[in-house]
């Protein structure tokens, strides 16, 4: 059973160097991007995508997510400098939440409420580290790479040459 957290960490330390990369592709220049008025701009999308990792200690330790007491903390966002500054420590803070995780607890029922009502059903924790920690970090990512490409920045490859890297290869 150990394989099992084995292979998370490895899958969070490999996606944090991912996210790492793609965080340093963004230039402070265009952390107001926004594409329309409902959107996050990319400083604010970019501090949730590094605030994601920071849930991993209270998905594993605690059984219930009570949003009403859930305090957002984004840091300063006004530099990539700050907001990579937030990600190492929410990285670091995932990491030490998994090493010693005791595989049997993955089982273990989670939930997310607000003010009592349910708003993610209960659910084993590892479909929630699966969906909530690590889908929902992959989503974030790619709409930060839209949002790149929306600036005409370059963007990293994360799974191999990304369009960019090719186009450069080829020449």
């Amino acid at each position: 059973m150990r394989m099992l957290r084995q292979s998370l960490l490895g899958e969070l330390q490999f996606e944090a160097d991912n996210t790492r990369k793609l965080f340093n592709a963004i230039p402070d220049e265009v952390l107001e991007y926004q594409p329309n008025d409902f959107n996050w701009t990319i400083a604010g999308l970019a501090a949730h995508t590094a605030e994601i990792y920071s849930w991993w200690d209270s998905t594993l330790h605690e059984d219930v997510l009570e949003m009403s007491t859930y305090n957002y903390d984004k840091g300063d966002i006004s530099s990539m400098k700050s907001i990579k500054a937030k990600l190492e420590e929410n990285i670091a803070g995932a990491v030490d939440a998994l090493k010693d995780y005791p595989e049997e607890k993955f089982m273990e029922m989670w939930a997310m409420h607000n003010n009592g009502v349910e708003l993610m059903p209960p659910m084993p924790r590892i479909q929630v580290i699966r969906s909530f920690l690590m889908n929902h970090l992959y989503h974030h990512r790619g709409e930060l790479i839209a949002y790149l490409r929306a600036c005409k920045q370059p963007v990293p490859g994360l799974y191999g040459p990304s369009y960019e890297e090719a186009l450069a290869m080829s020449q």
